[in-house]
């Protein structure tokens, strides 16, 4: 299937050829199909590329290029004196699209702010009942249990009722799953009988509308010329061309049939350095590539177990043959860059008779067999994924340990791991907003047990350091009480970390006004094509 799909993917492209050439057309070569456009269901950064960035906005947004929260729908925002109200004063005049599907009859307000989150924390929601789907980020946040009501105060005002205080609120909705949806619209489905149309045929007041979607192939988004942000907007048409081998995105890129690409492998970005057609952009990685072990599986419960096949893995031939200088050992569960990161902390030393001795200890001197699983797509804290398991694999042969390689397609491989199918897995992970919950919270709690915490791992100390930081505003205090769960983090080896990497990004040397996203982000507002 993925040859086919290759195949496929390369005869879009070579399609695009001609139409590439004509003046306002961006062609991105991107590395895999979406899960769907109604991004708050999902956690992939795929996803979010082609749906949360180009078709939504959300209340809050994020300076191109940089972590720093800017309005977006919302124009101002501000907290009670409790932290436990969020009011939102709305952006004026903003229009969703019209497409083939839909025509609005109003402008963007409260009613479409109300909905959208509702739909997300309310289970009983009318929309949810009849589109049974989950809120993976809404739950993984912990917004979905601390939010008790988004009300409408007006047209243009709406307010976050929480049961506690959340100090990073502001910056959770300001990442993709928070995307504002049109009301009208989701009436208009529900009448319709075709609540699920919201996930396939997408409405938002983002720079750019929905025109179709091929899987495997292609993603045609025509410039919204009614943008409330008319700088926006510079190009008349963006395609995603998907392709899943990366040396065919660069080829396609080299010919001039997409002008900027997605995941370069490591062994092309010295040749792509001195190709005169093309420029490089290049800024560290707000990411962690880690191995998550299963905690739910009996072998992984014991903690000497995690410690073994942690100290087997050679950490550091990973990152040469792997990342080959563009990336970092890990040690922790998110960079250095972030505030309140550990440095005390330290990965344990590569030691296979040690190894040995702690898998005895645990009741396993002759070893046992386990499934390991590895991404199919290129990701940027994990370029080759492959590469990386059947290395592991082999470091963990000479401690008795049999891994079976499993891998999936991209959509299916995140819900299987979110089923717990896996015994120890690759994923990894970059960062939507600067704070460490997003790391700590997101990845590692109880709440996010069945959505993005893969290795299951549940410790109620551990939680109740999270929980406490996101009450308080004294960042401070906040950095005591995360350093504390990484340390909790470094003695219970849910995962083994393995790297932050370092982000090239290589594009044609026409494209102008694009930025690398501290979050992993591709978007296209602002871009233009000479």
């Amino acid at each position: 299937m993925r040859t086919s799909a290759t195949l496929l993917a390369a005869a879009c492209c070579a399609a695009f050829a001609v139409s590439v050439q004509a003046a306002g057309t961006l062609v991105y070569c991107s590395e895999a199909s979406p899960d769907g456009f109604d991004s708050a269901q999902f956690t992939s950064g795929t996803t979010f590329d082609a749906a949360g960035h180009a078709l939504f906005d959300r209340l809050v947004g994020f300076e191109k290029g940089s972590t720093k929260a800017i309005p977006g729908l919302a124009t101002t925002w501000s907290a009670s004196p409790d932290g436990k109200v969020y009011t939102f004063k709305l952006r004026q005049g903003v229009k969703f699209h019209t497409t083939d599907y839909f025509k609005p009859t109003r402008d963007f307000n409260a009613d479409d702010v109300v909905f959208t989150f509702m739909r997300m924390f309310d289970k009983n929601h009318p929309f949810r009942k009849a589109y049974n789907t989950e809120f993976p980020y809404a739950v993984d946040t912990g917004l979905a249990s601390n939010v008790s009501a988004v009300e409408k105060v007006d047209a243009q005002t709406v307010r976050f009722v929480l049961k506690a205080p959340d100090a990073d609120l502001a910056i959770k909705i300001a990442m993709p799953f928070a995307s504002i949806l049109s009301a009208e619209y989701a009436e208009q489905l529900l009448k319709a009988g075709r609540a699920a149309d919201i996930n396939q045929k997408p409405v938002g007041t983002g720079p750019f509308i929905f025109k179709r979607y091929q899987k495997d192939a292609q993603i045609r988004y025509a410039g919204n010329k009614a943008y409330w942000d008319k700088s926006a907007v510079k190009v008349d048409n963006l395609v995603f061309a998907i392709a899943t081998d990366p040396s065919v995105r660069y080829q396609k890129m080299k010919a001039g049939e997409c002008q900027i690409m997605s995941y370069p492998r490591p062994s092309d970005l010295a040749v792509m350095k001195t190709d005169p057609k093309l420029k490089m952009l290049t800024a560290p990685g707000f990411n962690i590539g880690y191995l998550s072990y299963n905690l739910d599986k009996p072998q992984f419960q014991k903690r000497e177990v995690r410690q073994a096949l942690d100290m087997a893995i050679n950490r550091q031939a990973i990152i040469d043959a792997v990342y080959q200088g563009q990336g970092q050992a890990a040690s922790n569960p998110f960079p250095s860059s972030l505030w309140s990161y550990n440095k005390s902390l330290k990965n344990a030393p590569y030691n296979v008779a040690a190894a040995k001795a702690l898998l005895a200890k645990a009741g396993y001197p002759n070893g046992f067999e386990l499934s390991l699983w590895a991404m199919p797509v290129q990701r940027p804290y994990n370029p080759n994924a492959k590469l990386m398991a059947e290395m592991i694999q082999s470091d963990w042969a000479k401690i008795g340990v049999k891994a079976k390689i499993v891998t999936y397609e991209w959509g299916e491989y995140l819900k299987r791991m979110k089923r717990g199918e896996h015994d120890a897995g690759l994923m990894g992970w970059t960062g939507d907003y600067a704070s460490p919950d997003n790391f700590l919270g997101v990845l590692l709690s109880c709440e996010a047990v069945n959505g993005s915490n893969y290795s299951r791992y549940c410790n109620k100390e551990f939680d109740a350091l999270i929980i406490k930081a996101r009450t308080l505003n004294d960042q401070a205090e906040r950095a005591k009480l995360y350093s504390q769960a990484q340390t909790l983090f470094k003695r219970d080896l849910p995962w083994t970390t393995i790297a932050h990497s370092i982000i090239n990004q290589p594009m044609r040397k026409e494209v102008n006004g694009f930025k690398i996203s501290p979050f992993g982000d591709y978007q296209f507002s602002g871009v233009s094509v000479k």
